[in-house]
C-alpha cells in the first residue's frame, strides 16, 4: 500500500513535492506493528514526531487522513479552512483515533513540523510528558532523518532531557530512515562517524541496525525496540538501512551529485516487489490475489482523485480561528492583594539580605519590572 500510494501520486502529480518514501516504504508496517505492540500493552497514545520524508504516507496510511483531504492540499481545494492550513501538505499534523487489526484502539497524533528539521523533537516530548502527568498511558515515537539525526544539535539536547526526572517520558523509539545521502551530501562528507546513529553511544543507548529490504526483520527490530523501552525506560534507536528512490524532493535530480549511486539504484526492483516474490514463491500468497489487491488500491485511489478534481475551489473562504479570544486584565485592588500575598514574609523565616531589598521595592510598587508582571500575572491565575 505504501509504494502503491507513492507511485499514484508521483505520476499524478508530476514534479509536486511531496518527499516521498520510496526506498524506505518498510517504515509503514514498522509502525503498524509498533502500534499493536503498544496498544496490546495498554497504551491511550502515541504521538509521532517527523519531518517531510514519508509524512504523507504516515498521515494516510497510519493516522487514516482522508486521501480526499490531501488530493484537496494538492488542488488547493479549500477543505475545512482554519488557522495555519494553508500551510505545504507534508509540514501538516494530524490527530485521529484509530482501530486496529487486534480491535485495539488508539489515539494518535502525527505533530506539526515546519522545514526546521528535528525542532518537533523536544515539541514532541513535552506533549507526551504533558499527557503522562495527568495519567495518559502516552508513548512517544521520532523519525529522523539521516543527516538530520547525526548534524542538528536538538536532538543531542532533547536526548539530554530523556532521563531527567523533570522531562522524561519513560524512553523513545526513534527511527532514522537512513537513505545515505543528506540532500546532496554523501555520509562521508556530512559526519565524522561511522554510523549515523552513533549520537545515541553518547547515552548508551542501543541500537538496531536493519535493512529496509527484510521487512519481517525491520518488524522483530521494532517491536524488540518497544520491548527494551518497556522494560528499561530508555530510548531505542533504529538505524532503518535504505534508499531514496527520487531526489531530495520530487523536483530535484540526483544523479546531478550521486550519478553512480543513481544508476544502480534505477536498477532495482521496489520493496513490495521483492516481498511479494519472496510471499509467491513460498506459496503464501497467490499472484492473483496480489494483482488483485494492487489494482482495487488504484481504482480506489483514482476514484477519490476523480470526485475531488470535480469539486469547484471555492474563491472566498471564511478562516476559523483556532483560538478564542479571552479577557486577560485584572483589576488594581486584586493586583494589591497579589503583592501583599507575595511581599508577606512568613513569621520565623530567615530571608537573605539581598532578597529583603528586592521584596521591599516590591511592596513599595515603586516600578515592575518582567519577573514582578510574571509574578503577578501567576498569582491572578492561582486566585483563578
Amino acid at each position: 500500500r505504501a509504494e502503491l500510494f507513492e507511485s499514484f501520486l508521483h505520476t499524478k502529480y508530476v514534479g509536486k513535492k511531496r518527499f516521498s518514501i520510496e526506498g524506505a516504504e518498510t517504515l509503514i508496517p514498522m509502525i503498524g506493528s509498533f502500534l499493536e505492540k503498544v496498544a496490546a500493552d495498554g497504551a491511550q497514545e502515541v504521538v509521532f514526531g517527523m519531518s517531510h520524508r514519508g509524512r504523507l504516507n504516515v498521515l494516510t496510511s497510519i493516522l487514516n487522513k482522508p486521501c480526499e483531504q490531501l488530493f484537496c492540499e494538492f488542488e488547493d481545494i479549500p477543505y475545512g479552512q482554519f488557522e495555519g492550513s494553508g500551510d505545504v501538505p507534508y509540514h501538516k499534523g494530524y490527530r485521529s483515533r484509530v482501530t486496529l487489526a487486534s480491535g485495539n484502539m488508539l489515539d494518535l497524533w502525527l505533530v506539526d513540523n515546519p522545514s526546521h528539521l528535528e525542532s518537533v523533537d523536544p515539541v514532541m516530548e513535552g506533549i507526551v510528558r504533558a499527557h503522562q502527568n495527568v495519567g495518559v498511558y502516552s508513548v512517544p515515537l521520532l523519525i529522523h532523518g539521516d543527516a538530520a539525526v547525526a548534524g542538528q544539535g536538538v536532538v543531542y539536547e532533547t536526548l539530554q532531557l530523556s532521563q531527567l526526572r523533570g522531562y522524561s517520558t519513560g524512553g523513545t523509539v526513534h527511527i532514522v530512515i537512513n537513505n545515505n545521502v543528506g540532500f546532496t551530501a554523501s555520509p562521508e562528507d556530512s559526519r565524522s562517524t561511522l554510523y549515523c546513529t552513533d549520537i545515541a553511544k553518547a547515552f548508551g543507548l542501543p541500537v538496531i541496525h536493519v535493512n529496509a529490504e527484510e521487512p519481517e526483520r525491520c518488524i522483530w527490530a521494532i517491536e524488540c525496540a518497544f520491548a527494551v523501552r518497556k522494560r528499561f525506560g530508555i530510548d531505542v534507536f533504529i538505524d532503518l538501512d535504505c534508499y531514496r528512490k527520487h531526489g531530495h524532493n520530487e523536483g530535484d535530480e540526483p544523479a546531478f551529485t550521486q550519478p553512480l549511486l543513481y544508476q544502480s539504484l534505477r536498477k532495482k526492483e521496489p520493496i513490495r516487489a521483492l516481498y511479494a516474490k519472496k510471499l509467491i514463491e513460498s506459496g503464501i500468497l497467490a499472484k492473483e490475489a496480489i494483482v488483485e489487491a494492487d489494482n482495487a488500491m488504484r481504482q480506489a485511489l483514482q476514484t477519490t482523485l476523480n470526485e475531488v478534481k470535480q469539486k469547484r475551489p471555492i474563491k472566498e473562504v471564511k478562516v476559523v480561528a483556532v483560538q478564542e479570544e479571552a479577557s486577560t486584565a485584572v483589576d488594581r485592588k486584586r493586583l494589591e492583594d497579589i503583592i501583599k500575598a507575595i511581599t508577606k514574609v512568613p513569621e520565623g523565616f530567615s530571608l537573605h539580605p539581598r532578597l529583603q531589598h528586592a521584596v521591599s521595592e516590591r511592596a513599595k510598587q515603586i516600578s515592575i519590572d518582567w519577573s514582578f508582571a510574571e509574578t503577578l500575572a501567576l498569582g491572578s491565575l492561582l486566585q483563578e
